[in-house]
């Protein structure tokens, strides 16, 4: 039987906090991996996945730092380094949240926040995590993307924007990096049903449902299993993709 073996192997996971970053890191957890919980401000949150990785017998570091700047990175690097260890495999998850509006109303400020958080952040974990990959010939790197980079809907410019600049570095990245047996990809979460959607009794709209040909809303621990994948040597032939996880909601062509 193949089953996801993370043995031996360290995850960061940035914006381990949020809703997806909570499952991720207790799923890659349940595979096997220790767990670096990056979190930005909500240490709380942070300490209590720390608490349920822990209990799974794994072990677990909190970990905070700003991803739009390098030098916080770097220092976070340095605190991976000198207390627990450097990731084998790197989540890029965390993003900024903003009010979505039209182009015209937009704040342009809004896109900058959105390139930096995402385009940089990408830039910035490659700079500090990706030489010790090379140094070890492996390493994982999968950045959290979006279905809507595909849709480009009203109101979703900023988002996009970032998103799919974030795409263009990762695929570039994945080009100038694989000779050194690492790989780099992005998952592409649909509409996702979180625990904030099960405890609000809000995981149904059928609006939405409408257009996905499974005709529902996937989870975030769909999400989290398809991360788990790409982390796993199962995965080891895989680079450069973007892997929608949106029940075909978006399906991109050849």
């Amino acid at each position: 039987m193949i089953s996801i073996d993370l043995t031996g192997k360290t995850a960061l996971i940035t914006g381990a906090s949020g809703e997806l970053g909570r499952v991720m890191a207790r799923t890659l957890a349940k595979c096997g991996a220790d767990i670096a919980l990056h979190y930005y401000s909500n240490r709380q949150k942070a300490e209590t996945v720390q608490q349920e990785i822990e209990e799974l017998g794994r072990r677990a570091f909190l970990v905070s730092a700003d991803i739009s700047k390098l030098d916080s990175v770097l220092q976070m690097r340095d605190a991976l380094a000198r207390d627990f260890k450097l990731p084998d495999i790197v989540v890029g998850n965390a993003v900024s949240q903003y009010t979505w509006t039209t182009v015209l109303e937009q704040d342009p400020n809004d896109y900058m926040d959105q390139f930096n958080s995402t385009v940089l952040q990408a830039v910035h974990l490659s700079k500090a995590f990706v030489p010790h990959m090379i140094e070890q010939r492996c390493g994982r790197i999968i950045g959290i993307n979006t279905e809507c980079s595909m849709q480009n809907f009203p109101t979703q410019s900023a988002y996009v924007a970032g998103k799919r600049g974030m795409d263009g570095v990762y695929r570039v990245l994945a080009k100038e990096i694989g000779e050194h047996q690492i790989t780099v990809n992005q998952v592409a979460p649909g509409w996702t049903i979180s625990e904030r959607d099960r405890t609000n009794q809000t995981e149904r709209s059928e609006s939405y449902e409408q257009s996905v040909p499974l005709k529902r809303r996937g989870t975030d621990q769909e999400i989290a299993n398809v991360v788990a994948f790409l982390a796993s040597d199962l995965a080891s032939f895989i680079t450069g993709a973007y892997i929608p996880v949106s029940g075909g909601n978006v399906m991109p062509s050849i």
